[in-house]
């Protein structure tokens, strides 16, 4: 570029600066002027290396950004300075920290929320992507100035995207129709919502958008003749009225058109209503009520109102704080006209939605007002039961408080229930990755499975061939896909241990001389009190079930075969399995986080058993009463008593686990801890949960704290401990 297009281009930002200020609807303190000067600097600089396709400085962008924010939208210092600010941590060198050291909390908040929104992609399926989108929108962000920049920034980037290729433009457009209109439509930022629906189509169906928009033009002529008509006719009684007015014909959007001519199949000489005629009066806000009315009366007496199309808006505002009152009536050559009735205050919250509703309400507290007016919007979007009406005309926006969004490091986005975990992420990206999920990042810091995740979090998955499934994990997880997909997976393992074990039942019981047939599988099951071969044969694989329990088997058989010939004559049924005692031997409840162990009784009215889900209830006299928690009694007992609930969960006995200390002791080699480390991994039913070395003169030192099923897990591994090269001693704490 030439020195003298350099200062040309440089005094063409200086003069853009100077409109900003002019053009800003609220009045700027001293202070607001100094952090809009300083966010301008600032963007200015970080900016400088850069250019928009066109090949115009990068800075235009963000200034006219700022100027929709300042004069369309109406919005504060703050927003104004954050509109400039909204591209600096995306593109530049300069970071959160930076802005915040710089700018304050909330500029910084805005510009992290505006970031996050920017890095998302919006490939693929694009209405699934921009439905998740939309939702995200909406739960994302604490500060609803967030949602009302981006809409200024898309519109914006859809004012200047004729230097874009044609594959980008459609895509822009195709959002912009999806999400930023209706968002603009719900915030009451009428004009722009109708700007980007005739900027979207003029992209997405660029012979349809330019056909209607030469006709408009064709028709200019023939619409302000029948205006001046209209009006005519409604002039001299007006002005008796002694109203202060004017009358403007509207040309409806391009947009609106295009959806008569399709929901209609008219063309476009057959849609009636192509543009509407505005009355705008002045009057304080006192007396504004009566004047629309007045007015109404005097349009109605001139010519013949639809009663089916009347739309009062004044009676009650729409929840975007719109007022107005519409009427269609027959005008002129038998043409339906809608009119619309403004008061001049009416007309600016048409245009600027709560900013300018506020500025009336407040003239004296701008500040303030305008606050109230983020705060009323937040509430606004997030309240579920006010889109019935507003939404008639428009596409329902859907408004999810009960999800939460969060990324992939990557920028990818998943919806997940309230409440969800790291571990049920890890799920919801994939079942292979859940299912080896060794660890979970939060915002780049190492949290727990278990930690839930709020909105905006970016969570990033570290995986391991080795990691799989533990019982616990179905504490650390809520979603049903997670749920399943971990009790698949443990119960794939649990019927690998059972194989083994069913070959280690037949080899010991050979060694015993009998055959593991049905006869036996059952008397076994029996003796343990169990419930299923499958249970037996994983008792046998985990060494729940020793050998000295199996020879007290094989004995009482031995037995039971003495007594055979005395119960032949006189048959009975085999005595059902009593559930108390499996209850009892094999299964238990623990209560709490911690899952402690306390006395309990089984509650009468529901009569829980090993499986169903339960909670503990505190009673006076009789201790901890479990109950179920689909219980008759469940909801009084919790709506009532909450303080005394207690969180219960089953616990199986072969699924319990005990922690173990090992002090470990020998001659330091290298790589012995290494090979200690190895040989815990490798177990297949240990958990290693603290490790520590110490190495003093050529002696090492440690202890390992392990978590074990059984014992006959923990002397195996002390066994594989002590056959390492080195290790002098391994004893059990």
């Amino acid at each position: 570029m030439t020195e003298e297009a350099l200062e040309k281009e440089n005094k063409a930002i200086a003069q853009e600066y100077k409109n900003l200020l002019k053009i800003s609807y609220r009045t700027l303190s001293k202070d607001d002027k100094k952090l809009i000067r300083s966010a301008f600097d600032v963007a200015v600089d970080a900016h400088k290396e850069q250019r928009r396709k066109s090949g115009e400085a990068y800075i235009f962008h963000p200034i006219a950004v700022a100027k929709i924010v300042a004069a369309e939208i109406g919005l504060d210092a703050t927003s104004i300075a954050s509109a400039l600010l909204h591209d600096v941590v995306e593109d530049t060198s300069y970071t959160l920290a930076d802005l915040e050291q710089l700018f304050g909390e909330t500029v910084a908040r805005i510009v992290d929320g505006l970031t996050k929104i920017a890095k998302m992609p919006l490939d693929g399926d694009v209405s699934m992507q921009a439905e998740n989108f939309r939702k995200m929108l909406l739960t994302l962000n604490d500060d609803i100035r967030v949602i009302i920049i981006k809409i200024a920034d898309r519109l914006h980037n859809m004012q200047t995207m004729d230097s874009m290729p044609a594959y980008k433009q459609v895509k822009i457009a195709s959002e912009t129709l999806y999400i930023y209109a209706p968002l603009a439509h719900r915030i009451g930022l009428y004009n722009i919502k109708t700007e980007l629906e005739d900027l979207g189509l003029k992209y997405t169906e660029p012979e349809i958008y330019n056909d209607i928009l030469s006709k408009i033009k064709e028709s200019k002529e023939e619409q302000d003749a029948y205006i001046k008509t209209f009006s005519k006719t409604i002039k001299d009684t007006l002005d008796s009225e002694g109203l202060n007015y004017q009358i403007k014909g509207r040309p409806k959007s391009i947009f609106s058109i295009r959806r008569k001519m399709e929901a209609q199949t008219v063309t476009f000489d057959e849609v009636y209503d192509k543009f509407a005629v505005r009355i705008i009066y002045k009057g304080d806000v006192a007396n504004e009520k009566f004047l629309a009315w007045k007015i109404y009366s005097v349009v109605t007496d001139h010519f013949r109102p639809n009663p089916i199309r009347l739309r009062d808006w004044i009676s009650s505002p729409k929840s975007t704080g719109y007022e107005a009152l519409h009427i269609t009536v027959m005008g002129p050559k038998g043409r339906w006209v809608e009119v619309q009735i403004r008061s001049e205050r009416m007309n600016e919250i048409a245009e600027k939605g709560f900013a300018a509703h506020y500025k009336y309400k407040n003239e004296d507290e701008e500040d303030g007002g305008l606050e109230d007016w983020l705060n009323k919007l937040q509430e606004t979007l997030e309240n579920e039961d006010i889109s019935a009406i507003d939404f008639v005309e428009e596409f329902k926006l859907n408004l999810y408080a009960k999800e939460i969004y969060a990324f992939t490091p990557k920028g990818d986005l998943y919806s997940l229930p309230k409440g969800a975990t790291a571990l049920d992420f890890a799920f919801q990206i994939h079942t292979e990755i859940g299912i080896h999920t060794r660890g979970t990042k939060v915002n780049g810091k190492l949290v727990p499975l278990s930690r839930e995740l709020a909105s905006g979090d970016q969570v990033e998955i570290i995986t391991s061939e080795n990691a799989k499934p533990t019982n616990n994990w179905l504490n650390y997880a809520i979603t049903g896909k997670a749920l399943s997909k971990i009790k698949t997976a443990l119960n794939a393992d649990k019927k690998a241990i059972a194989a083994e074990g069913k070959e280690v039942l037949i080899r010991k019981l050979k060694s015993m001389k009998i055959s593991l047939d049905e006869k036996t599988v059952n008397q076994l099951v029996n003796y343990f009190k169990l419930k299923t071969s499958l249970d037996l044969f994983y008792r046998m694989g985990s060494g729940i079930i020793e050998n000295k329990e199996l020879k007290e088997f094989v004995a009482s058989r031995n037995n039971a075969l003495v007594s055979f010939f005395k119960k032949i004559r006189k048959p009975t049924n085999p005595p059902d399995v009593n559930k108390e005692e499996i209850t009892e031997k094999y299964d238990q409840i623990v209560f709490g986080k911690e899952e402690q162990k306390l006395e309990y009784t089984l509650s009468k009215c529901c009569n829980p058993i090993p499986g169903d889900p339960v909670f503990g209830f505190t009673t006076i006299n009789e201790g901890i009463k479990v109950h179920k928690k689909n219980c008759p009694n469940a909801v009084q007992l919790q709506s009532n008593y909450n303080y005394r609930i207690l969180q219960a969960t089953w616990i199986d006995s072969s699924q319990q686990e005990f922690k173990s200390e090992l002090v470990i002791t020998g001659i330091d080699t290298i790589g012995l801890v290494n090979e200690v480390t190895k040989v815990v991994s490798n177990n297949l039913h240990i958990n290693m949960r603290s490790v520590h070395f110490d190495s003093d003169d050529g002696i090492f030192s440690g202890r390992i704290v392990v978590v074990v099923k059984n014992k006959n897990s923990l002397d195996n591994l002390v066994q594989n401990i002590k056959k390492i090269n080195g290790i002098d001693k391994v004893t059990r704490v």
